[in-house]
């Protein structure tokens, strides 16, 4: 991570993909800028042409919802793709030297095709899951509520309980290559999010859990918790009148101001000022 910034939100820099099919890149960078942070936007072609700011300028590397290249093999399938052969040695780095990376519904898809996601014993070029199509096909878009794991070493989620957001997709379901690693993200608190019902329990019914994802699996991160994935939109609730429900939350007195999503984005900032704070004394 660059070391040369001083250890306050402002000077966290992200970095936000956009181009291709993607569409959530304004609401993301709007997310982080509300935390502090400096987020520019960057086409994918530019990137892969190495024009503008190289990655390893960057802390924190967002990857948002849409559908790159028009999902037409798939979710994530061409985006993954174009990155492992054209930037998997930057990508590579980026993680190694303490790079934060944040992918939403889309962007989720990608990082775990890429292989970014789980990152079992360190290997982050191996697909060892996918998302593939809801039990109940075509495209879902509906308010769902997921609890986060208070044990995952998730920096994203921390101090986090649960939080209504909106899904948004049509191939959302997660599934893994065997059972033993649907067991090692299981035991090793990887699971850092979970659909949860009206009584808060993890569920496989839906509409509460939207795909059918096993577990109630609604994200992840990999095992140093600064690589998270997620197919809910953190990024569509950031203000608390985005909420479906908020204006009898307002007539109750409880609407408020910062939408759930935001407190995933603040984390991912807090994060790295600490570190940045750390480096700089």
């Amino acid at each position: 991570m660059p070391s040369d910034v001083a250890p306050t939100g402002s000077r966290v820099r992200v970095l936000v993909l956009t181009g291709l099919g993607l569409n959530c890149e304004q609401e993301t960078a709007q997310g982080f800028a509300m935390c502090g942070a400096q987020a520019d936007l960057m086409h994918l072609s530019d990137m892969l042409e190495g024009l503008g700011r190289p990655l390893s300028d960057y802390h924190v590397l967002a990857m948002v919802g849409g559908f790159a290249f028009g999902d037409h093999l798939g979710g994530g399938v061409v985006y993954a793709n174009r990155l492992r052969y054209r930037m998997r040695d930057d990508l590579l780095r980026f993680v190694a030297d303490g790079g934060l990376i944040l992918g939403i519904c889309n962007g989720f898809q990608t990082m775990v095709k890429l292989g970014l996601l789980p990152g079992l014993d360190g290997d982050y070029s191996t697909q060892q899951a996918t998302l593939s199509a809801n039990d109940r096909l075509g495209y879902r878009n509906a308010w769902i509520t997921v609890r986060a794991d208070p044990s995952s070493p998730c920096v994203w989620t921390r101090g986090i309980d649960s939080m209504d957001l909106p899904a948004r997709h049509g191939e959302g379901k997660f599934v893994t290559a065997t059972g033993d690693v649907l067991s090692r993200l299981q035991d090793e608190h990887l699971v850092v999010v979970r659909y949860v019902d009206e009584q808060g329990e993890p569920t496989q019914q839906w509409p509460a859990n939207p795909n059918g994802s096993p577990d109630a699996i609604a994200g992840i991160c990999d095992p140093t918790g600064r690589l998270f994935g997620l197919m809910p939109h953190p990024d569509a609730y950031l203000y608390g009148h985005n909420h479906p429900q908020w204006p009898r939350k307002k007539l109750a007195g409880v609407l408020q101001e910062r939408g759930d999503g935001l407190r995933i984005f603040q984390n991912g900032v807090d994060h790295v000022a600490k570190q940045l704070a750390l480096v700089t004394g």
